[in-house]
């Protein structure tokens, strides 16, 4: 069954389409017949089939609506056959009237087209040069969005509008009373209309968002007041604000005054709950703005196309933190050399900077260790009871590579030894990007949670006492850190409601956070084996937990040896063992697992027995080589950088505005006036005025 599933989706697509076509050709047949059950079946049949499509396959219509048969054309064939179908069953006292129903629908579609006009327009008002969260907007006239059925689903509002008339032909063609005919599309007008009075009222000045030119004169207004010192810049795609939200409390340490800049609209509902002011700047002319501001300093957790342009203002430094480090070539990336200051954990990160030899010079390169990973509790010995196995697999790669992942090769053989095992708790936490390049690895993974919840199905497995506490802390917790929001509501509606944060929420939420974990881990059966792919219970909450960890070359192992618990990696390349740990100076320490996984059980052993635990004292080394010295923390050496960088930035504005002035060139000397001087005199500038105290 798992191998017809891809052909599946494909399938219902064609066969959606299929009946669309074949119920318009069977309403042109039924018109010219004519045939009224044919016509009515055909027409209900396409209708069903239009609402199947809109509703769960909306991709299928904007790839038909290429072909310029979109939804309207559509609708505007079946109704006019309709029309041929009523003339060819009337007889001819009725022809006037069944033209007057022509005008009718000719009115309905001028006032939907009317409609989609002012949807557009209104649309473009509400589209902003600058977005904002944790920032009271309310000076730019926001307002909540009008319904999404008038502003961004056309189609769909064709089709729910039309409905009257539609019903009211087919109607008239089973009775041959033009009155059915009339009421219907007489609804249909009424609706479109009301559709047309309500997108209109917005369309005055005094009820739309202020202009382009006003939010960003109030965008600088607001810099000038606010006076940002420091911040992060991200930019990416749907599924990385993984990357940015990883570093918001680390950003929120740091003395000063922080901002969040972003470049895609929606992103700022993925960036995490946090009461840093956030802006987005889609446009890089807006962007610009930033060099007149007080910003110094800007933070960039990856590297994206458009962290080009921000690297163009001369005003501020950058530095790149990056959302991880590990032995990937991706650590090491040649675009670091663009930034002022490249920000790692310790040792390890700056020895790899100088072996890859991409251009990034040593002086460049800050060691900061790892302010995520302050907080991590640290090793206190053997399970007790049952081992927790943290199984959390890097995804895919940009390309496609198999060993950058074991899910692929290793992975349903790593779970399958431990399932196997009734001594083991698993955890599965795969990469949320995992399957966006390569199909199999989306498979693989798929096929792993199967196998996790057949092993949960197999045993008798009682709820907790602590389920019960756990609802109420979720609920909290959501009311803390998210907004509720209509089903329609577009980002000028989401920018009014998320004004500034009341005080002491980001400490609300921190302490939510922690209880909510601490619920979530008691709420759950001992010895059942979980799926973890939300954002709760985070990365670090499952290091706590786990007793060891099993993962690919990735970010998480080295962040990992901060709690200095044993870890194994998955070697699913084409080295040896022997070279895997000479090459990749983060698995030194670790517990190599061959793609059959045959060494799980030797692994399992050597951490419920510490005696077997032969590691122990290289991991100590490397967590040292890896994230620095434990003293001082990771957060003061964070904060330090980000002062030192600040400092840095002001001598070198003070120096370019001392040179600036020092090249605006004097004020121009006046010609003398005409016959005072001849073509060979030489004009001087005039001595300066002296009082009468010089001359004396």
């Amino acid at each position: 069954m798992r191998s017809l599933a891809p052909l599946t989706r494909p399938v219902v697509k064609l066969a959606a389409l299929a009946v669309i076509a074949v119920s318009l050709a069977a309403q042109v047949i039924g018109a010219l017949l004519p045939d009224v059950p044919l016509l009515i079946c055909s027409t209900a049949a396409g209708l069903a089939a239009e609402g199947v499509l809109h509703k769960w396959q909306k991709g299928v219509l904007n790839a038909v609506a290429k072909t310029r048969a979109d939804v309207t054309v559509r609708q505007l064939l079946r109704d006019f056959v309709l029309v041929i179908a009523l003339l060819s069953l009337a007889n001819q006292r009725q022809e006037s009237a069944y033209v007057s129903l022509v005008y009718g629908l000719l009115i309905f579609y001028g006032l939907h087209f009317a409609g989609h006009a002012a949807a557009i327009f209104v649309r473009r008002t509400r589209t902003l040069p600058v977005l904002t969260r944790n920032i009271d907007a309310s000076a730019l006239r926001l307002s909540s969005a009008p319904p999404a059925l008038l502003t961004r689903h056309p189609g769909t509002r064709l089709l729910l509008f039309q409905l009257p008339a539609t019903a009211g032909l087919l109607l008239t063609a089973a009775t041959e009373s033009p009155r059915f005919a009339a009421w219907g599309i007489g609804v249909s007008v009424g609706l479109a209309a009301l559709a047309l009075a309500g997108l209109l009222v917005r369309l005055p000045k005094s009820r739309r968002p202020a202009s382009d030119q006003e939010v960003l004169d109030w965008f600088e207004a607001w810099l000038a007041e606010y006076r940002p010192t420091f911040g992060m810049y991200f930019s990416g795609g749907t599924t990385s604000a993984y990357q940015a939200n990883m570093w918001l409390e680390p950003l929120a340490a740091i003395e000063g005054r922080p901002l969040i800049v972003l470049r895609e609209r929606f992103m700022l509902q993925k960036i995490g709950a946090t009461d840093i002011p956030i802006v987005c700047i889609p446009k890089v002319a807006d962007l610009m703005r930033l060099e007149h501001s007080t910003l110094k300093v800007l933070l960039h957790p990856a590297n994206s196309g458009k962290t080009s342009q921000v690297l163009r203002i001369p005003t501020i430094k950058h530095a790149f933190i990056n959302h991880g480090e590990s032995d990937k070539l991706s650590s090491c990336n040649p675009y670091a050399k663009a930034y002022d200051e490249v920000w790692v954990a310790g040792p390890a990160a700056r020895e790899r900077y100088a072996l890859a030899d991409v251009g990034v010079e040593d002086r460049d390169i800050v060691e900061v260790g790892r302010p995520q990973l302050d907080a991590i509790r640290p090793y206190a010995g053997p399970p007790a009871g049952l081992t927790t196995v943290l199984y959390a697999p890097t995804w895919e790669g940009w390309d496609g590579n198999p060993g950058n992942t074991s899910v692929i090769l290793a992975g349903e053989n790593i779970v399958r030894e431990l399932l196997a095992d009734p001594g083991v708790r698993l955890l599965y936490k795969p990469h949320p990007m995992t399957g966006s390049v390569d199909p199999r690895a989306g498979a693989a993974n798929e096929r792993i949670q199967q196998m996790i919840r057949a092993a949960n199905r197999a045993v008798e497995r009682p709820q907790t006492a602590g389920s019960a506490e756990l609802a109420p802390l979720t609920q909290k917790l959501t009311e803390l850190t998210s907004e509720t929001f209509s089903s329609g509501a577009d980002p000028v509606e989401r920018m009014l409601r998320q004004g500034e944060p009341e005080p002491g929420r980001a400490a609300a939420v921190a302490a939510a956070e922690q209880e909510w974990h601490a619920a979530y881990w008691r709420s759950l059966p001992a010895a059942e084996h979980q799926i973890i792919t939300g954002t709760r219970p985070s990365l670090y909450s499952c290091f706590d937990e786990a007793d060891v960890l099993i993962s690919d070359v990735s970010s998480v192992v080295s962040d990992f040896l901060a709690s200095g618990k044993p870890y194994a990696v998955a070697n699913t390349s084409d080295m040896s063992e022997e070279a895997f740990r000479a090459s990749l100076p983060t698995v030194r320490a670790a517990t190599i697992l061959s793609p059959d996984a045959a060494g799980v059980p030797a692994l399992l052993a050597a951490v419920r027995n510490p005696e077997l635990d032969e590691l122990a004292e290289a991991r100590a080394d490397l967590k040292a080589h890896l994230l620095g010295p434990s003293t001082p923390p990771s957060s003061v050496r964070f904060n330090e950088a980000a002062q030192a960088l600040c400092a840095t930035a002001d001598k070198q504005r003070a120096r370019r505005e001392a040179r600036l002035l020092s090249e605006i060139p004097g004020q121009r000397t006046p010609a003398a006036p005409a016959g005072t001087a001849d073509a060979g005199d030489v004009l001087t500038a005039p001595e300066p005025a002296v009082s009468g105290a010089d001359r004396a």
